[in-house]
């Protein structure tokens, strides 16, 4: 067993400076926080975009004519 290396240490173990938070544990927390707030602001700016932007494109299958039923442009089933 070695001795040596825990006299080291106890010896040493009142010499160290620690070093303070330049402000207290909270306001770490808070900026995160905040930080992540901010980011879902952006986030929720964007909701939506590309619905609005995307413009409907109409499949012709080339039938001129109507021999599946009566679906219109109007029908929600219709093709798009």
């Amino acid at each position: 067993m070695s001795f040596m290396p825990t006299v080291a240490t106890l010896a040493t173990a009142g010499t160290e400076k620690l070093r303070e938070l330049p402000m207290p544990p909270w306001a770490f927390a808070a900026i995160a926080f905040a930080t992540f707030l901010l980011l879902l602001g952006v986030l929720w700016s964007f909701r939506n975009t590309a619905a609005r932007y995307d413009a409907p494109v109409r499949v012709d299958h080339g039938d001129s004519d109507d021999s599946h039923g009566s679906h219109g442009g109007t029908d929600p089933g219709a093709h798009l």
